[in-house]
């Protein structure tokens, strides 16, 4: 790390948790964000101001002056810019130091799988020998609005084996959970809310949501991601939490594999 890095993330450094080991895995990861509403800008601008080296956001839509209430990544001045335009430029602003890829399209099954797939082979620079590919994202973080997306991304991380941290967030309740089926006893998206049973669609424009509640889920999806990335403490793999802002309550439930699920029972774990 150089002086520079050393002095801006010295309150990671001092943590027994992390230190310098561990704040060095964070700079040498990337991560996948899916939305750049509320729980995105939350989320993105924890991961970049922890210093994860590199961040991907994908989100279609632009700035609207009713998203200022609860994105807090966005600004007035930028209305009508693209939202992975607008939190990229928020995340330059606290931490110039993190590489910011910006995809504004719809994070479709097709565009996930690419992204998602394992990287070409690269060579030893010492006796030129082909090392194996790796996946470029060590983690993903679903900050969608909708069920047809979760559901995607979910089948993406599941047939990469990628680790996913899934939050929502409407009126006043959010919930979180990670999902990881590179370990055996993981549970998919899938398992916990099976494609054929989705409930009717709900979103913001016609429920409303409160606003801190997307930044306390955005926040604690960073939270997830980041212990992920440095396989600090205990994921919360078979655990949905859920919270109700008007009590300030959190309620775990636990939840196993479904060995029937049509996404992720025929991993070869």
């Amino acid at each position: 790390m150089t002086d520079d890095e050393l002095l801006r993330y010295s309150r990671h450094i001092l943590l027994n948790e992390l230190g310098i080991e561990g704040q060095e895995q964070l700079l040498d990861s990337q991560a996948l964000i899916i939305g750049a509403g509320g729980l995105g800008c939350a989320a993105a601008l924890y991961m970049a101001s922890a210093g994860v080296g590199g961040l991907t956001l994908i989100d279609d839509d632009c700035v609207d002056l009713t998203n200022l209430q609860r994105q807090i990544a966005h600004t007035t001045a930028r209305i009508n810019h693209t939202k992975v335009s607008s939190l990229a430029a928020a995340i330059f602003d606290i931490n110039p130091l993190v590489r910011v890829e910006t995809i504004a399209s719809r994070a479709t099954p097709e565009l996930l799988d690419t992204l998602l797939g394992r990287q070409p082979c690269t060579a030893d620079s010492n006796n030129s020998t082909a090392l194996p590919s790796k996946p470029k994202f060590q983690v993903v973080l679903d900050c969608s609005d909708n069920f047809k997306t979760r559901h995607a991304v979910n089948a993406a991380c599941a047939k990469t084996h990628t680790p996913l941290i899934s939050g929502s967030a409407l009126k006043m309740d959010g919930q979180l959970s990670s999902f990881n089926t590179s370990l055996s006893h993981s549970p998919c998206y899938a398992c916990l809310f099976p494609p054929d049973e989705e409930p009717e669609e709900m979103s913001c424009s016609t429920m409303g949501v409160f606003s801190p509640l997307v930044g306390i889920i955005g926040s604690a999806q960073a939270n997830e991601a980041l212990k992920m990335l440095m396989n600090l403490g205990e994921p919360l793999v078979g655990r949905l939490l859920m919270f109700n802002a008007t009590r300030f309550k959190w309620t775990e439930i636990g939840f196993k594999r479904n060995l029937q699920c049509p996404v992720c029972s025929d991993r070869s774990i």
